[in-house]
């Protein structure tokens, strides 16, 4: 059995939009795509005039590269949220198919099969925030076609070791698509599913250049997965999803000088993520913080509102996650500078004595 065969009948078969870039390349005097002959009189305009490669050869040779995949099996997207958007509409047949979840977890994944239609049955963590391989596979029904692990685990920061991936990609075998979603990936120093990829022709791993790599505002996100799945979504993938200039900003950022730089931000994050768990313990109104392997920490407190709402109006902004499931006293602190960090536990010292 094919991979192709967990996908809808109808995208396999759709002839894809063929835009005026792919349909041709080369030449020096372009006159097949309707654009503007000069470039617009603003900073840094040259080359604006024109439309982006639909996927930039160069920056998926990169990122192909980063990640130890090969160019076939990489689809570069607007963030990580256009790759769901794309494997749940291509996999996901309206009020048919559906999707496996362990909440909490990032919210996205259910928005996006609900937005196509499709259910959403979850599997939650367990009380430790560990999510039970039994529990997940028993969830899996005839018309599941996806299943969404994420490791480190959004807003929890848990992990999934890969031993227990590749017990779960086999029970799915025939069954589902298994997409791991490793945004947080490079703040764990633990291996990648994409390890698997080439055991299994339905793992597809989701990353993105916004957490470690500095780079939120340029959408620049990668899914991983066999050949045959990247053709299929490139079928319905919007004709230029990559703007030029976030093009060039994540070349910039995965440049020699640019790797250096998010090494040293990394080992710097690392060591504050350390020094806040144990700090923040110890603060006043803090129940637990939870054990994290991305660049956050989720913490829980004796009065979460009212803690939200001290920080918020000392200027600091954290993420209120009260309404995820088992997190209904805790509160997601993103790692800032050293500077900022100290800000958060100078509000809880100056709670406490209030």
């Amino acid at each position: 059995m094919s991979v192709l065969d967990l996908a809808r009948a109808e995208i396999r078969a759709l002839a894809p939009y063929s835009s005026a870039r792919m349909e041709a390349s080369g030449g020096t005097v372009l006159l097949n795509a309707n654009e503007s002959a000069r470039a617009p009189s603003i900073p840094g305009g040259d080359g604006l005039n024109r439309y982006p490669d639909p996927q930039p050869r160069g920056l998926v040779e990169t990122l192909a590269e980063l990640y130890g995949s090969t160019p076939d099996r990489l689809l570069v997207t607007r963030g990580s949220d256009e790759a769901i958007d794309l494997l749940t509409r291509a996999f996901c047949r309206a009020g048919q198919d559906g999707i496996v979840i362990s909440p909490p977890t990032f919210g996205m994944y259910a928005v996006s099969a609900r937005i196509q239609d499709a259910a959403v049955v979850e599997a939650p963590l367990d009380a430790d925030g560990s999510l039970d391989p039994d529990k997940l596979l028993a969830a899996v029904t005839p018309g599941t076609k996806l299943v969404y692990v994420c490791t480190p685990n959004n807003p929890t920061g848990n992990l999934v070791p890969l031993e227990t991936l590749k017990r779960i990609a086999d029970a799915l075998q025939g069954r589902a698509l298994l997409v791991v979603d490793e945004a947080y990936a490079e703040f764990s120093g633990t291996p990648s599913a994409t390890t698997l990829i080439d055991s299994y022709d339905h793992v597809a791993v989701l990353r993105t250049l916004s957490k470690a790599w500095s780079l939120a505002g340029a959408r620049v996100g990668t899914l991983i997965a066999r050949a045959e799945v990247i053709g299929l979504l490139r079928r319905i993938i919007a004709p230029y999803p990559l703007p030029s200039p976030c093009v060039d900003a994540a070349l910039a950022a995965l440049s020699y000088e640019g790797r250096r730089v998010q090494r040293h931000h990394v080992h710097e994050l690392l060591n504050e993520r350390a020094r806040m768990a144990v700090a923040l313990a110890k603060s006043p109104g803090v129940r637990a913080v939870l054990p994290s392997h991305a660049n956050f920490l989720a913490v829980r407190f004796d009065d979460a509102a009212g803690t939200y709402k001290r920080l918020l109006a000392a200027g600091v902004v954290v993420r209120d996650i009260t309404k995820y499931p088992g997190l209904g006293d805790a509160l997601r602190i993103t790692i800032g500078t050293g500077n900022e960090n100290d800000r958060v536990l100078a509000v809880l010292r100056a709670g406490a004595s209030a």
